[in-house]
């Protein structure tokens, strides 16, 4: 009695009618510069995903903080003993900016 299995061998490593290896693990040289490129890629938008996320303002003195049903802008050098909610909720001109301690002054 033989079994189907001994008949025909299920494994990768069988060749072509051509010659060539036709196992499902073969990719060639440009298949690896094909996966390294989409490697870097995905690192290279990753990276400018978490820059955005972590610097939403990257341009500005200040950041904005939502509290409640209004916003709040806090300088980046706030003095971290005054309440975010002595901050302006009105965004500072472009020849003002916001002092540490939440006052609105002339930057000249």
């Amino acid at each position: 009695m033989t079994d189907a299995k001994d008949a025909s061998p299920s494994d990768h490593t069988s060749t072509s009618t051509t010659g060539e290896d036709s196992g499902p693990d073969r990719t060639g040289f440009g298949g690896a510069i094909l996966r390294w490129g989409g490697l870097v890629l995905g690192v290279v938008l990753f990276g400018m995903l978490m820059r955005s996320v972590l610097y939403p303002y990257p341009n500005q003195s200040y950041a904005e903080i939502a509290h409640g049903d209004h916003t709040h802008y806090v300088p980046k050098d706030r003095n971290d003993n005054v309440p975010v909610s002595n901050f302006p909720t009105q965004e500072p001109g472009p020849d003002e900016r916001i002092t540490p301690d939440g006052d609105i002054i002339s930057k000249k």
